[in-house]
């Protein structure tokens, strides 16, 4: 930075260093600009008009003393009040004259700018205030920015930006953070536009803003200006990729989500209009799968850059921009994230509704929490003004004027927005859940209606009628002891991964193939493989589910090995285990597609299932498409942490033939590759040594085990009283189970509900000394803290 008293500087001599004469916007611009350049990250170029240049507008104009007069005895609390007084002070700076000096140079260095970008240039006119886009504050958006101006509209733009600064929402932020209205300056950015209204936008965060995990970077993506995307006008497309393995060379996307894109921001002139996105543009991605590398590229080196600048890991909150003239990504704005990154590390909370109800509504969620409270439609300003706190919020979607509401809400529902849209990142501030994307919030729900507002599945969020019961439970994590026995958790959501991945666990011991098959790929791996087989109704569902996808079949290995890849991401590098579909025939049947490949049985229990199923004709190929998603899983993603397990294994061969069959599909067992068998069959405990010699271990299923031991259906409900995995014959057997991996140097497990649901249970299963317990998250944490008890019994004695 020069020393002069200059009143432009360019991004070229800016550093973070200097925040106090450039704002925080413009200081890591510039920080940007002048250090990152040579690292392929691109920021357009241009200047800053420094606080030096408002210091001088305030004195010319005599403004000091007029607005600390206006904001006297001002009542925050009163919305009229408050509102009448920013207007006053935005007249007041909006109608000041600037300075001929800073006027000057202003369009001095417009000028320089037009020499490189040529004389048809328009720029960004962006606000930069000095108390802004710091680690401890988030000024989400309370100062104007102007987009595509050019040099004529130049000086009026700078005005709107100086008047911006007493919003009634910046006037409110201020006093709330204890900020002096008088400490704050603000410096103006003016830098080339990119032309993102001709292509793309978005935000990339280098953490998950909802679980907090640290391992992924996570980009918002849609089409034309950020602005929309920013405000929560539209649910955007989000791309995950894993920082480790993308730094070990893995260029894969972890996961993506197709947002509805209901609309996009693009010029008119020098006006901004909203568009209706065209049907081609709502189902494709706005970027490609490259680009999210490249974003995230870019995304890691930004953060290394200002974590070594602050000293400490610095999660990075990180704008940026698709030109569709030049194609290029550009990095408009980088800033510390301030909210997911500064949650207490050590603390688990944990939400679970109570109730078997039927939600009303579903979207997005926002955090993990649930509330209950009464509803308070917002259709206009004039209805906050009988907002009560504690009543749920519910909008279109919010503005940031409604800061001081939003501050007293016990939950927000939107119909628009993202997770990224400014009432999901305001309700991750103050802690509480939101619903956003709903499409009809504002349509079904009414003032007065007492509904629950629960965050506490994973990704998506839902609506109750009346009050629901739930529970809630803290840990510190930092006070739990570690148990000797490996404590996993049985997983089928992959929305679940990220946050569940943050308790104390070591790894999953049961990934649910089944549940990623029905909730995710919703087809049938026959039908992918063989849709002329249907008849054309169901063609076209599967042509409409599938029409992003070159066939049938890339959907169903893609979609598969995104939910195996989330879960394998969110706990690398742990162990994951991922055990092969096992529905039966009548849950088969009810994926699309799926009743013409399977037969009616009278008791699919014991029936065509588990490996049985793996190389007979009438699935060989649906297995073969399980076999590809693993193997993506594995090779491209880079998740080699994914071991397999085999369901329903009643004999030896049966074993060696789908071992065969999963190697054809390059899936060979080595040192690299676990393969596991769920001991779940009487005839696998009592072969266990010649099972042992073909697997790597085993992981005891408790549900089917009792099931077959007793010859109780599990599913039945006359005979439930005599299912019970304390009973003797069935304790036999996992002695049996676990003492003969023992004597073959295998590694033995356990993922059934037993050990969570019987202490006594997990007490003789830590005697017989199992390697490992895989539990529902639920019984995670209790579980935990019992075996780390019982261990130090045996250990006294």
């Amino acid at each position: 930075m020069s020393s002069d008293n200059s009143y432009v500087c360019w991004f070229s001599t800016i550093t973070m260093q200097d925040l106090p004469l450039v704002g925080g916007k413009n200081a890591s611009l510039g920080e940007m600009y002048s250090q990152l350049n040579q690292h392929d990250i691109l920021v357009p170029n241009g200047f800053a008009l420094t606080t030096r240049a408002y210091a001088q507008l305030i004195k010319e104009n005599d403004l000091e003393t007029k607005l600390a007069e206006i904001l006297s005895d001002l009542v925050p609390e009163n919305p009229d009040d408050l509102l009448r007084r920013a207007e006053q002070c935005q007249n007041m700076l909006y109608q000041a004259t600037l300075p001929e000096s800073v006027h000057t140079e202003l369009m001095a260095a417009f000028e320089q700018l037009t020499q490189e970008y040529g004389q048809e240039l328009t720029v960004a006119v962006r606000s930069s205030a000095t108390a802004e886009d710091l680690p401890h504050a988030s000024f989400a958006g309370q100062h104007e920015s102007f987009l595509n101006v050019d040099g004529a509209s130049l000086k009026d733009a700078c005005m709107r930006c100086y008047a911006s600064l007493y919003t009634p929402r910046a006037i409110r932020y201020r006093i709330q953070n204890q900020i002096d209205h008088s400490q704050v300056a603000l410096s103006i950015g003016v830098m080339k536009m990119v032309r993102s209204d001709l292509a793309a936008s978005g935000v990339t965060f280098t953490l998950d803003t909802d679980s907090g995990h640290r391992g992924v970077v996570y980009t918002t993506a849609t089409c034309g200006l950020g602005e929309s995307l920013v405000k929560g006008n539209i649910d955007p497309d989000e791309f995950y990729v894993h920082k480790d393995r993308l730094n070990t060379g893995y260029r894969a996307v972890m996961k993506r989500h197709l947002g509805a894109k209901q609309s996009k921001l693009i010029f008119a002139g020098n006006q901004v209009e909203e568009k209706v996105c065209s049907d081609t543009e709502r189902q494709t991605f706005s970027i490609t799968d490259d680009e999210a590398i490249q974003l995230a590229d870019i995304a890691l080196r930004i953060e290394s850059h200002y974590s070594q600048l602050a000293g400490s890991s610095q999660p990075m909150d990180i704008e940026w921009a698709k030109d569709g003239l030049d194609e290029r990504l550009y990095i408009v704005q980088a800033r510390p994230e301030t909210i997911a990154s500064k949650r207490a590390q050590n603390r688990f909370e944990r939400y679970a509704l109570k109730t078997k109800a039927q939600p009303l509504l579903k979207g997005k969620a926002v955090g993990h929490q649930i509330a209950t409270g009464n509803v308070r439609l917002i259709k206009d300003d004039n209805d906050l003004l009988h907002f009560t706190p504690g009543e749920i919020l519910v909008a279109e979607t919010t503005s940031p004027d409604w800061g001081a509401v939003m501050k007293e809400a016990a939950g927000i529902v939107t119909d628009r927005g993202g997770r990224t849209c400014h009432a999901a990142i305001v309700a991750r501030e103050l802690g509480i859940p939101a619903v956003v994307g709903t499409d009809v919030a504002t349509q079904q729900l009414k003032t007065g209606d007492v509904i629950t507002v629960a965050c506490g599945k994973g990704e998506t969020g839902e609506i109750y009628q009346g009050e629901q019961a739930f529970e809630k439970t803290v840990t510190q994590l930092n006070e739990i002891q570690r148990p000797k026995t490996k404590i996993m958790v049985n997983l089928g959501n992959p929305d679940l991964a990220l946050k569940t991945s943050q308790m104390p666990n070591d790894g999953v011991g049961l990934a649910r193939m089944e549940f990623i098959i029905n909730n995710h790929v919703q087809l049938h791996p026959m039908a992918a493989c063989h849709p002329e087989r249907l008849d054309k109704s169901v063609q076209q569902q599967i042509k409409n589910l599938t029409a992003r996808y070159p066939s049938p079949v890339e959907y169903f290995v893609s979609t598969l090995a995104e939910g195996i890849g989330s879960i394998a991401g969110a706990f690398y590098p742990k162990p994951v285990i991922i055990r092969l579909s096992d529905f039966k025939t009548n849950e088969y049947a009810q994926l699309l597609g799926g009743a013409v490949f399977e037969p009616e049985e009278s008791n699919p229990m014991i029936g065509f299932r588990g490996a049985a199923r793996y190389t007979h004709p009438m699935y060989a190929e649906g297995f073969a498409l399980e076999c590809k998603a693993i193997e993506w899983v594995r090779s491209v993603m880079g998740f080699t942490n994914l071991s397999v397990m085999i369901p329903f294994c009643r004999r030896v061969e049966e074993g060696q033939r789908t071992i065969a069959a999963m190697a054809e599909q390059g899936l060979k067992r080595d040192d690299s590759l676990k393969i596991y068998l769920m001991c779940e069959i009487p005839n696998n405990v009592v072969q266990v040594d010649a099972f042992a010699q073909d697997f790597d271990g085993f992981s005891i299923g408790s549900n089917d085990l009792t099931q077959l031991t007793l010859g109780v259906d599990r599913d039945s409900e006359i005979v439930a009283f005599d299912f019970d995995e304390r009973d003797p014959g069935v304790l036999a057997m996992l002695e049996m189970a676990v003492k003969g991996a023992q004597r073959n140097q295998r590694y033995c497990g356990i993922c059934g509900q037993a050990p969570s649901d019987y202490p006594e249970i997990a007490e003789f299963l830590v005697k017989l000394g199992i390697d490992s317990m895989s539990l529902t998250p639920d019984a995670l944490i209790p579980v935990s803290v019992r075996v780390a008890e019982l261990e130090n019994e045996l250990h006294a004695h």
